[in-house]
């Protein structure tokens, strides 16, 4: 795509606002680059672009155009389209409602009824109101977790599930030949659709069905204390209904509880960096809380810190809190003989190995999808849909996203900070602090090292090298890694496990993707992945041990000596 056109296109539109043309005129050239090389793609987390003017951006021009798409693909897919409708939502982000609006008026021209709530909602509420409307699709105005100059959109289907590729490929194939985003034409209906404001009763039964994914409700709360924090996001009025419905001594973050757009009062909105956690567990040092909760701001991912038996509040990883949350679940639903008799447990290839042995332990079997909730939303209606097979249990991602009951078809930030807060009760109440659980679950299925690293590639140029990279990675895969020997190479892009022997297995019922996973001969793995919601690669390694830091200077070698191979800083 030729930058340099693009950004002329728009400076001499009549249509550009004359503030946008300011914007404009104010870029240098490697701003330019970036803003108009390439459109807003759909990634794992469906679009999401820094906001601003440009091909390459989140703004009015460019929603108007995937909202018309995805209009027309509704219309092509669901005969009754019009009366079923779509649900929209947002979050608390700059332009969130000024685009939810947007977007319903351009249905409503389209003669497509659209469902609103008054004000934000998180996105497992979304997923949740599009099969209480009995809607045919779905939309989320979120960038998640990203920084605040970012904003996204994310589609949903009937189901209230995030579009898979081979969903989505239709309406892709219609947003390519749409006119550019300053010339698409909305397609008018003969007859104006309504936008129609939920009411409270969605709140209510959305609520009321998380709070009965409680396992063991009158478990003894008088001495243990939470504290909670929303990162100024969606979350904070039903994650406090929640608690507070279910007995809990909650403490919220008052400073982060403020639908601030700007995050003004946290260092990243993001549960993964530590700098998220500073003010809240301020709070739980001076609180002398037993535990700390955190939703990103559109709800749907959810950390956790806690009180350890050296008296220190420290983090677990998803992948442990996964791991420990698997082992409460099942032990608890096996002794109230409330285990199905085929349950089946999904989680990612890139996801630790510690929760599939878990779940394996309890007669549990796992299935792995790619990155993306998506791909687990769109298995538990499969089975829904044929009408038998194995029955849902739990679903989860390393990144700190998990579903426990499937009334909501993506990751729920609600319903895994009420369970996360059950089972860090349990433990407390037989004494026993989290850090020590985790070491209980060690002994018994091996020492697990998984940690994640990324590194970034902006622009144009960066986006190149990217490509590049990954491209030399799969055309001539690494043989061995820090002195371990590769024993297997799953290169999901081309849907092959190559083994070092030169024998070769095909990867079957998973969509191509653009992923590398190298497994060595102690069964420790490394896997590369482009993000597909930010301009970065992302590095995931785990390590299997006896001990810990023998596991993790391997895990640490392994990671030095890739980015050496491959010509980046570590």
């Amino acid at each position: 795509m030729d930058y340099q056109a693009n950004y002329d296109r728009w400076l001499n539109s009549p249509k550009v606002s004359e503030e946008d043309k300011k914007v404009l005129r104010a870029m240098t050239e490697k701003q330019k680059q970036d803003a108009f090389f390439k459109d807003a793609e759909f990634g794992t987390g469906g679009m999401r672009g820094i906001l601003g003017p440009g091909t390459n951006r989140l703004n009015s021009w460019t929603i108007g155009k995937v909202t018309v798409a995805f209009g027309e693909f509704l219309l092509k897919t669901y005969p009754n389209a019009r009366e079923m409708g779509v649900a929209i939502s947002h979050d608390n982000r700059h332009c969130s409602r000024e685009f939810t609006l947007q977007a319903a008026e351009i249905f409503n021209k389209m003669g497509i009824k659209a469902y609103i709530f008054d004000a934000l909602r998180p996105t497992p509420e979304l997923s949740f109101a599009v099969r209480h409307c009995g809607a045919c699709g779905g939309i989320m105005i979120t960038a998640s977790h990203n920084p605040k100059e970012y904003n996204g959109y994310k589609v949903y289907d009937h189901t209230g599930c995030q579009l898979v590729p081979d969903a989505i490929a239709p309406m892709l194939e219609i947003l390519k030949g749409l006119p550019n985003e300053l010339e698409v034409e909305i397609p008018l209906f003969e007859k104006k659709a309504e936008t129609i404001v939920l009411g409270p009763e969605v709140d209510d039964e959305y609520v009321a069905l998380v709070e009965k994914c409680q396992i063991n409700p009158d478990l003894d709360k008088s001495n243990f204390k939470v504290i909670y924090t929303p990162q100024h996001g969606t979350s904070y009025e039903s994650a406090m209904r929640v608690f507070q419905d279910c007995g809990y001594n909650i403490i919220p973050v008052k400073e982060q509880c403020v639908h601030d757009p700007n995050f003004g009062a946290t260092k990243s909105p993001n549960p993964e960096v530590e700098s998220a956690w500073e003010l809240a567990l301020e709070y739980a040092k001076r609180e002398h809380a037993d535990l700390v909760v955190m939703t990103d701001p559109d709800g749907d991912r959810c950390g956790l810190a806690y009180l350890s038996s050296k008296g220190t509040y420290e983090r677990l990883t998803g992948n442990q809190s996964g791991a420990l949350l698997i082992d409460y679940l099942f032990s608890s639903r096996k002794a109230r003989g409330e285990m199905p008799a085929d349950p089946v447990m999904y989680d990612t290839i890139v996801t630790s190995s510690l929760g599939r042995e878990v779940a394996a332990h309890y007669g549990v079997k796992t299935e792995s999808f790619l990155t993306g909730f998506k791909f687990i939303g769109e298995r538990i209606h499969h089975y829904e849909k044929i009408g038998h097979g194995p029955t849902f249990v739990f679903g989860y991602e390393e990144s700190y996203g998990c579903l426990i009951q499937p009334f909501v078809r993506d990751k729920d930030g609600v319903q895994a900070i009420l369970l996360y807060s059950e089972m860090a009760l349990y433990y407390h109440n037989k004494g026993i602090a989290l850090d020590k659980a985790m070491e209980d679950l060690y002994a018994r299925f091996g020492y697990h090292y998984a940690f994640l690293k990324d590194a970034y590639f902006a622009g144009m140029e960066g986006a190149s090298t990217m490509a590049k990279l990954m491209k030399d990675l799969h055309a001539n895969p690494l043989k061995e890694i820090a002195g371990l020997k590769v024993a297997a190479v799953e290169d999901y892009l081309n849907d092959v496990i190559t083994f070092a022997d030169g024998s070769k297995k095909a990867i079957e019922g998973l969509p191509p993707s653009d992923v590398l996973k190298f497994v060595f001969e102690d069964k420790s793995t490394l896997c590369i992945r482009p993000s597909g919601t930010e301009p970065k690669m992302k590095f995931y390694i785990e390590i299997i041990g006896e001990g810990e830091e023998a596991t993790k200077a391997k895990g640490e070698a392994i990671y030095r000596d890739f980015m050496k191979i491959i010509g980046l800083e570590a």
